[in-house]
């Protein structure tokens, strides 16, 4: 199955959540929750995220927001 540009995904590899980018030659490109460089994944090793996956994310990054003083 083909992650869809914007979906929120897990390198199974690595254990990193990232927000799909796009699909250049064999590799899915995904980029941190909340930006960052980007990184490529085999198709097989990246999997949709789950609710609680990109929950916790999501918090994590608006906490770091929040302290940073740019909530």
């Amino acid at each position: 199955m083909k992650l869809p540009v914007g979906a929120c995904a897990v390198d199974t590899r690595t254990g990193r959540l990232g927000v799909v980018m796009g699909h250049e030659g064999p590799y899915v490109q995904l980029r941190p929750f909340g930006g960052g460089r980007e990184w490529d994944t085999r198709p097989q090793d990246a999997r949709r995220a789950t609710a609680a996956e990109w929950q916790r994310a999501a918090t994590a990054h608006a906490a770091v927001l929040s302290r940073a003083g740019t909530a």
